[in-house]
């Protein structure tokens, strides 16, 4: 009885051992599937991240040559923004050098001629938006005007322009120089901008 029951106790301890091994074994293999997939997984996201990383490089490289490129434009537009404005002017230069080599003797025609170009000069400072200031008969304003001198008169209103030194130039409607003037003081008047200036 006790060699049966000894042997009982075996057999039901044998099969104990074989379903805790074929527990171990199916667990095992879920482990080993499971680390399967967080290694594919795992290599996945290494792939994907050394993509990112190339782009971030060709991001960054491009990111420089455009910096490059940026500054270099920089510079040009610095060294050649006035070759339109010169291609403009020259012909003028033409025009004048013409005319300094032609002598006829009339001076009348050649003060014609110069005003003719100035003319000429002054439409193609229009075009790249300069324009002067007329003055003459006007109010005097400080913010266009500068007064070189004041005198009295009787033919003229208190503070208006009486005569222009200097032509005044305005770039796209900003100062660029203002007008050098004369302003009337009528006899009795007060005019309290700065006067009698000398340069």
């Amino acid at each position: 009885m006790r060699k049966k029951d000894h042997n009982e106790h075996k057999a039901r301890h044998a099969q104990h051992d074989d379903d805790a091994l074929k527990e171990k074994s199916v667990g095992t293999e879920s482990q080993n599937k499971d680390l399967e997939d967080l290694r594919q997984k795992l290599d996945a996201k290494e792939k994907e991240a050394v993509e990112h990383y190339e782009k971030y490089l060709r991001a960054i490289a491009d990111f420089d040559n455009y910096k490059k490129r940026a500054l270099k434009d920089k510079v040009d537009a610095i060294k050649y923004g006035n070759e339109e404005i010169i291609k403009d002017i020259l012909p003028f230069m033409d025009s004048l050098d013409r005319a300094l080599d032609h002598d006829t003797g009339d001076i009348q025609a050649f003060k014609d001629g110069v005003a003719l170009i100035q003319e000429q000069l002054l439409c193609c400072l229009k075009k790249h938006g300069v324009e002067r200031i007329e003055a003459a008969g006007q109010d005097f304003d400080p913010n266009f005007h500068e007064a070189l001198m004041q005198v009295e008169s009787d033919q003229h209103d208190d503070n208006k322009i009486v005569s222009e030194m200097e032509k005044g130039y305005l770039l796209n409607g900003r100062l660029v120089r203002p007008s050098r003037v004369c302003v009337c003081k009528n006899k009795g008047g007060n005019f309290c901008e700065k006067t009698e200036d000398t340069e």
